[in-house]
């Protein structure tokens, strides 16, 4: 009696058990949950900054890529100011930076924040910082050359010098179509200063000059030099107001003195 519930128990237990499986076989599949956003990988998020080398000063554009809801993103490096990025659409951020004064180089660039769900959001980026070759400062001429005046007339005198940083220069003149005899040989003091004496000559013609400098043979320097023959141009008699006109005695609005007696 034992063994016949026993196998009747068995049987039903099976029968039930091959009901649910069937029932579950035709029913509505139960649905696979939606990854949440902990499942971002630090891969998610990204920053941006130029790929060809800046200067220090020089504003860039920062562009940051990450999950959209995303907090507290920040951009940092020692290569830059302070970022403030500024939200985009779908999950971008942009901002600008000014490059620190720093010394040539490759410099990191870092990101940090939250996705949505407060998983830890990391990206990093290169910066290349290069100055350029700087600006070679002119070379100082090593000789120079000074008139006493850059305006003359036929027969004035003009003082010329000429100093020069060159210990090998042993001599130094200057030539001009305005001074006489064309050229004016300098005296050397012995501590590369040369000194001497044009004169302006008295065949030349109002015009402009020019006045080459030489210092061991060799021309450095060309002056402007104005001369005026006919006296200065500038200077013409005011003329005189109405008031000022005197009528010579004598005479009746001829402008003639009266004659002798």
């Amino acid at each position: 009696m034992r063994k016949a519930l026993t196998l009747t128990a068995a049987a039903l237990t099976a029968s039930l058990a091959l009901g649910a499986t069937t029932a579950f076989a035709v029913g509505t599949p139960t649905p696979v949950p939606s990854p949440t956003a902990s499942t971002h990988p630090a891969a998610s998020a990204r920053v941006e900054v130029p790929s060809s080398p800046v200067k220090p000063g020089d504003a860039i554009s920062v562009t940051v890529t990450a999950p959209a809801g995303s907090k507290n993103l920040a951009v940092s490096s020692a290569s830059l100011g302070d970022v403030r990025l500024t939200p985009g659409k779908d999950g971008s951020w942009s901002g600008t930076a000014k490059v620190a004064d720093v010394k040539d180089g490759s410099y990191g660039v870092s990101l940090t924040g939250s996705a949505p769900d407060g998983t830890k959001l990391q990206a990093t980026a290169q910066l290349t910082v290069k100055k350029g070759d700087a600006p070679k400062p002119p070379t100082p001429a090593s000789s120079s050359l000074r008139l006493s005046t850059d305006f003359g007339r036929p027969g004035d005198k003009v003082t010329v010098t000429v100093k020069t940083t060159d210990k090998d220069v042993k001599d130094a003149y200057v030539k001009s179509g305005a001074f006489a005899g064309g050229r004016v040989d300098l005296k050397n003091d012995g501590h590369g200063t040369f000194t001497g004496t044009a004169t302006v000559s008295k065949d030349v013609r109002t015009g402009y000059y020019g006045v080459d400098a030489f210092a061991g043979g060799k021309k450095f320097d060309t002056a402007k030099f104005s001369v005026d023959a006919k006296g200065n141009p500038d200077v013409k008699p005011a003329p005189l107001k109405p008031s000022e006109h005197k009528t010579p005695k004598g005479s009746v609005n001829t402008g003639q003195a009266p004659a002798d007696a």
